[in-house]
């Protein structure tokens, strides 16, 4: 369950990318972590503290709760 829900978190934070029209490299970037880091959180291979899915959606430009809600 916990394992399906990352790669959900991950789903909705690559769509919100995608939206707002950036790269992975562009987000990383902004959120100061290293591209593959941030690939990894984003397939759901890696979880990510709150603190880290804080930079990310500031670095995207949507509210935290757009990329947790189910």
């Amino acid at each position: 369950m916990v394992l399906a829900r990352r790669r959900a978190i991950g789903d909705q934070i690559r769509a919100a990318r995608l939206y707002a029209n950036l790269t992975q490299e562009v987000v990383a970037e902004r959120a100061g972590m290293d591209r593959a880091a941030y690939n990894r959180i984003e397939q759901g291979h890696s979880a990510a503290l709150i603190d880290t899915l804080i930079l990310i959606t500031d670095a995207i430009g949507v509210p935290l709760s757009d990329l947790v809600r189910q």
